[in-house]
């Protein structure tokens, strides 16, 4: 069983205003969605629970996750973004994973999943984070792509080249998504794109939640 780290801390970041019927204590619910979203495997996290005295099947704990519909929380003014993408693989299809991170809190900004990459896309992303975020001001950190940079240039926003440094923020966060989605045949096997893309939005909110 993989060593999970970074679950002491609160979990008020876990609204679970989703539930009908308290079925599972609270307390149990935000473990098995922590567990899960920290690099437990949906399996791992059931025997966790059973040893608690909770016997939650792993279709259960699949939709909490889903179910709470996290997401980064809205309305920071970072001085940089670095902006990257990266290649994701569902059901062994190739999506384009695009995000953006503050590299001075190392906190995720915004991410989405799409099934190709443009420079339209890369636009639609960036009004998405200038919706989200104050970022006007921000000096947008990106390697050699020719479409990220056409797209930041297109918004009127700044950017630097930069393969190094303050970027590695985003390459970390990186590695350690491929890290899970190729470890997590369970989350991104026989699923829809929309499912991994909530599920990529919950992670990013536990990446960012107080530790």
């Amino acid at each position: 069983m993989p060593k999970i780290n970074r679950l002491s801390g609160c979990t008020d970041w876990i609204d679970l205003d989703f539930v009908e019927r308290q079925r599972t204590p609270e307390r149990a619910m935000k473990l098995g969605i922590q567990l899960q979203l920290a690099g437990l495997s949906l399996s791992n996290t059931v025997s966790i629970l059973e040893e608690l005295g909770v016997e939650r099947s792993r279709k259960a704990i699949h939709d909490w996750v889903q179910k709470t519909d996290l997401q980064p929380t809205d309305g920071r003014s970072p001085n940089h973004v670095a902006l990257d993408e990266t290649v994701i693989r569902i059901n062994d299809e190739q999506f384009w994973l695009y995000a953006a991170a503050d590299p001075n809190r190392k906190d995720l900004l915004h991410l989405r999943l799409f099934s190709t990459t443009t420079t339209a896309l890369t636009e639609t992303f960036l009004r998405e984070l200038r919706q989200k975020h104050n970022v006007e001001s921000a000096v947008f950190l990106v390697d050699g792509a020719q479409h990220l940079q056409t797209a930041l240039a297109r918004a009127g926003l700044r950017f630097q080249t930069e393969r190094n440094g303050n970027r590695n923020a985003i390459e970390r966060i990186f590695r350690e998504l491929k890290r899970r989605t190729s470890s997590f045949s369970n989350c991104f096997s026989h699923v829809e794109p929309q499912t991994a893309e909530n599920w990529l939005q919950a992670f990013a909110a536990w990446f960012n939640a107080p530790k």
